[in-house]
C-alpha cells in the first residue's frame, strides 16, 4: 500500500462481522483510502469475503499463524507504505460514513495530538455507548469512559483523553513509528494503551471526537470474561506501567499499583478464574527483567516530565467503570 490513510483490520475467525465491518469502510464519505485486513490463520473461510468486495482498495495479507493483535496490526502498518495516517479496526467495528472523515479533519487541525479516536457505540443497543475514550488510573487500571452509560449521558464534547480504544482509532504514522508501535511480547491487550503511554512520554496527546461514531460488538473474538482475555489482561496490566510509569512517578504510585493488583486477583477469584489470574500475575512477573530493560530504553527516549504525565492520570479512588 502506497496512500495517505491505510486501514489495517485484524482478523481471526470474524465471519460472523467482518463483512459488515468492510462493507461500513467501503461507504466511507473520505473514499481515499487503502485497506489490509491480515489474517490471522482463520479457520471459518472469513478471508474470502475482502476478495469478494471486489474493490481495489481492499487488499488481503494472509499469515500461517496466529500471531495475535499486535504482531499482526505491526505487519499492517509496515506494509503502508509511506502513509501519513493509520487507522485500526476491529472487523466486530462498524463506522459510519463520516468516521473517518472526521478524524482525518480533526487531526490535520491539531498537530500537537497523534491519536484520535471517536464515540464506540453498542452494536447490540444504539442507546448505550461502549466507549468514549480510554483512562489510565493512577493505579495502573485502564478503562473505557462511558462503558455501558446512556449515549445520551456520555461525553459529548470534544476533548483529550488518555488514549483511543484501538477498535477503532486513528494514528499519525511517524508518531507510530518514533515509538515502534505496539508491544508484540503482548499479543493482544492494553496493547493500545501501552502504545498511547509511549507515544506521551514522547510528548505526544490524544483526542476524543464524538462526532466520529462507530459502532462496537466487543470481544467478539476473544469473549468478554474469557480465560483468554482475563489471562492477557491481567498480565500486561503490569507490563503497562513498569514499562512506562516515569521516574519518580513510579515509586510514589507503586503502592496503589500493587494493591489494585491484589484486589484484582480477589475479584477474579470470585469469578471462579483465580487460577487465570495467577498464572498471569507469575508470568508478568517472570518477565519482570526483559520488561525492566524496555523500560530503560522508553524512559531514556522521554521528553515529558513525569508531572506531565501525572496530569494525564485518572486520579479517582475507584474509578466507574
Amino acid at each position: 500500500m502506497s496512500v495517505k490513510v491505510a486501514v489495517v483490520i485484524v482478523n481471526w475467525n470474524g465471519k460472523a462481522h467482518l463483512r459488515d465491518c468492510l462493507v461500513s469502510l467501503s461507504r466511507q464519505t473520505h473514499a481515499d483510502f487503502q485497506a489490509l485486513v491480515v489474517d490471522n490463520a482463520s479457520s471459518d473461510g472469513s478471508q474470502q469475503i475482502v476478495h469478494e468486495m471486489n474493490d481495489d482498495r481492499f487488499s488481503l495479507l494472509q499469515l500461517d499463524e496466529n500471531t495475535g493483535f499486535a504482531k499482526a496490526n505491526n505487519l499492517g502498518v509496515s506494509h503502508g507504505g509511506g502513509c501519513k495516517w493509520v487507522a485500526l479496526l476491529n472487523p466486530d467495528a462498524f463506522p459510519e460514513p463520516c468516521w473517518l472523515e472526521t478524524l482525518l479533519a480533526t487531526a490535520n487541525e491539531n498537530a500537537s495530538f497523534a491519536a484520535f479516536g471517536g464515540h464506540l457505540i453498542s452494536a447490540h443497543d444504539h442507546l448505550l455507548s461502549d466507549g468514549t475514550g480510554d483512562a489510565y488510573n493512577f493505579s495502573g487500571r485502564a478503562y473505557r469512559r462511558d462503558h455501558g452509560s446512556p449515549v445520551e449521558l456520555s461525553h459529548r464534547e470534544r476533548e483529550e483523553v488518555f488514549s483511543p480504544c484501538a477498535a477503532a482509532a486513528l494514528y499519525r504514522r511517524d508518531a507510530w513509528d518514533a515509538v515502534g508501535g505496539f508491544d508484540e511480547d503482548f499479543f493482544c491487550y492494553m496493547e493500545d494503551v501501552d502504545l498511547v503511554f509511549r507515544m506521551r512520554l514522547q510528548g505526544y496527546r490524544s483526542m476524543y471526537i464524538p462526532r466520529a461514531v462507530c459502532y462496537h460488538v466487543g470481544s467478539a473474538m476473544s469473549g468478554r470474561h474469557s480465560a483468554f482475555s482475563s489471562y492477557h489482561g491481567q498480565r500486561n496490566l503490569v507490563w503497562v506501567y513498569v514499562k512506562n510509569m516515569p521516574s519518580w512517578l513510579f515509586w510514589l504510585l507503586l503502592p496503589a499499583h500493587i494493591g489494585f493488583n491484589m484486589l484484582a486477583v480477589a475479584r477474579f477469584a470470585l469469578r471462579g478464574q483465580l487460577g487465570i489470574v495467577l498464572r498471569a500475575k507469575r508470568d508478568a512477573l517472570s518477565a519482570l527483567p526483559q520488561v525492566w530493560q524496555k523500560r530503560r530504553r522508553i524512559q531514556a527516549q522521554r521528553t515529558v516530565s513525569p508531572a506531565k504525565i501525572w496530569t494525564a492520570l485518572d486520579k479517582s479512588l475507584w474509578p466507574k467503570h
